[in-house]
């Protein structure tokens, strides 16, 4: 492990033939299922391998032959999904980004879910894990590079506390590799997700006028969510392992996206623009928290050249397509 918290090469394949074998085609358990990005990979997946969904809200519209769990991940009824399906992978998005909810809750269902999910992984031999984390691990900092390889260090807690159990989850997916090498895990990095899903970039594009910081336009990447999910199929590949940053197209300075959706743009000092976003936090007119104008002043661009190349992953939406998909959730 490095100072980062980061692995410079693929763990060891030791106890590769204790393990049932990776086909691909087997059932996939996906936690988060009844999220907007959930559903679309369930969507996606089902008409092809058996999908059970982990989730404790309902799934309306559900297909048929979807099984949904209306169970919470920290609970031991988890353990009988585990017991019940043939599960050959496990998909996890079930992790909470609400930044009303406290930072108890936020560490239980984040946190100590994953663990219990990880032990459950352990314990029934599931051949393969794939982990949605973020880019935003990385951190805006005023000194980062241009791109950040996967080797960075994982600093994006540090001014954002919402974004620490994100990290450390993160960091128990790496120790996974570990401690379980005979399971493929791979951990997705995506940039800033925008698309239907309401989500701190998604809900900023969606404000008019939209708040900027004065003196600050930076190039900023997006990838829209169904190019995640594309990401998430091919990481479900056999013989696919890792950590992979996920972008999609070219990055553009922030005052561009405004431009493209046609949003009226008002820039104020940072100290302001803190001031008044955290007054319609507690007013409850935005759904974009304080914290997040970081990434509205400082770079946290990441290389992808990884999951090019050993992914195959390249976006199939365009940057306009993607853009203008923030509207798609508008209500």
């Amino acid at each position: 492990m490095t100072d980062s918290g980061t692995f410079r090469s693929s763990p060891p394949r030791a106890r590769m033939a204790s393990v049932p074998v990776l086909s691909g085609t087997g059932g996939v358990l996906v936690t988060g299922i009844c999220g907007r990005l959930g559903k679309q990979l369930a969507r996606a997946l089902h008409r092809d391998r058996h999908v059970v969904g982990v989730d404790r809200r309902p799934f309306h519209d559900m297909p048929k032959d979807i099984t949904h769990a209306q169970v919470d991940i920290r609970r031991k009824k988890l353990k009988d999904v585990f017991r019940a399906g043939d599960i050959e992978a496990v998909v996890h998005l079930g992790v909470m980004h609400d930044p009303r909810a406290s930072a108890a809750e936020h560490h239980s269902w984040n946190v100590a879910g994953f663990t219990k999910l990880l032990e459950y992984v352990s314990q029934f031999r599931i051949p393969k894990l794939v982990v949605l984390s973020s880019a935003n691990v990385y951190g805006p900092q005023p000194s980062n590079p241009q791109f950040l390889t996967e080797e960075a260090p994982l600093l994006g807690g540090q001014n954002f506390s919402d974004i620490r159990d994100l990290v450390e989850v993160d960091m128990l997916a790496q120790s996974f590799f570990w401690k379980l090498p005979e399971t493929e895990t791979v951990i997705l990095r995506p940039v800033h997700i925008l698309g239907s899903v309401h989500n701190a970039p998604s809900n900023f594009l969606r404000l008019d006028p939209v708040v900027t910081v004065m003196g600050f336009d930076p190039m900023v990447q997006v990838v829209h969510q169904t190019d995640v999910v594309h990401a998430i199929e091919l990481a479900l590949r056999p013989g696919i392992r890792g950590i992979f940053n996920v972008a999609g197209p070219e990055p553009v300075p922030l005052s561009r996206y405004i431009k493209m959706l046609g949003r009226q743009k008002i820039g104020v000092p940072y100290s302001l623009a803190r001031l008044v976003m955290r007054r319609m936090w507690s007013l409850r007119l935005t759904t974009f928290p304080a914290p997040e104008l970081d990434h509205i002043r400082y770079v946290c661009m990441v290389d992808d050249s990884r999951a090019r190349q050993v992914l195959g992953f390249a976006p199939k939406m365009s940057l306009e397509e993607t853009v203008q998909s923030v509207d798609e959730g508008r209500w």
